[in-house]
């Protein structure tokens, strides 16, 4: 039966004026300097489907990752699109080929407006320096400030990797002028140790318990921002849950029962 013209639903009834509901309290989500570390991973291939992930988790998240998969199929309007619903854009390409090339693509991304490019350091120390030159170039032509050019080390499925491999890597971020390096949780020491005023990005966390999926080397969320984090990215432990909100809230309380 609908409710008579002019008179309040039941459900407004039940809240007392100047409150907010249930629902709207436990979105509220964690405060702004948490939710500014988390990083939600939108590995789909449809930008619809990412855009329906952004709005549902956006109380808890305040970076949204575009990797190749979404970026192959949806372009730079997936960059735009998720920049509209309010999140910081990290756009995880991992560019890997000659100088020249990375130079001119990350120019190009320069002027998207994201916050985060990532570049492959096995690339070498030409390679990286002509990626953040070319954010620098992209960024300036356009207006805007220069995204952060982040070095990927070692990914976070390769546990075969000799151990020279990460110091060098991190030291070449370094030497490049790179604002941060993605590593794998259990490498956050040993890069603290060689670049203390990098920004490091972490991802394939997993709370206790879950699914590591195709992830080797892995800690919980609050072991790594307990090492030195500064951003998480999450991706499956979130996004692939059966209800997602009860996931992100899982995730935000092992966060801040861990401070």
């Amino acid at each position: 039966m609908s409710e008579p013209e002019g008179r309040a639903s039941r459900a407004e009834q039940r809240e007392p004026e100047g409150r907010a509901s249930r629902t709207e309290v436990e979105r509220e989500g964690p405060p702004p300097d948490l939710r500014s570390r988390l990083a939600l991973a939108l590995d789909v291939d449809d930008l619809v489907a990412a855009l329906r992930l952004g709005r549902e988790l956006k109380p808890w998240f305040g970076v949204a990752k575009v990797g190749l998969e979404l970026f192959t199929a949806s372009g730079p309007d997936s960059v735009g699109a998720l920049a509209d619903l309010g999140y910081e854009v990290f756009l995880d390409l991992k560019l890997h080929d000659i100088p020249t090339t990375v130079h001119k693509s990350a120019a190009v991304v320069g002027a998207y407006g994201v916050k985060y490019l990532t570049i492959h350091a096995m690339g070498g120390s030409a390679m990286l320096k002509a990626g953040v030159d070319g954010l620098q170039e992209g960024a300036s032509r356009a207006g805007l400030d220069p995204p952060t050019a982040l070095a990927v080390t070692v990914l976070t499925s390769d546990d075969s990797a000799p151990p020279h491999i990460l110091p060098t890597r991190v030291r070449m971020a370094l030497e490049t002028h790179c604002g941060g390096i993605v590593c794998a949780a259990p490498d956050i020491g040993q890069v603290r140790q060689i670049a203390p005023r990098l920004t490091v990005v972490v991802p394939g966390t997993r709370l206790p318990g879950s699914e590591t999926h195709d992830q080797a080397r892995v800690d919980t969320p609050a072991a790594a921002l307990d090492a030195g984090a500064d951003v998480l990215v999450i991706g499956r432990a979130v996004t692939a849950a059966t209800d997602r909100p009860a996931a992100a809230e899982a995730l935000i309380a092992s966060l801040t029962e861990a401070s």
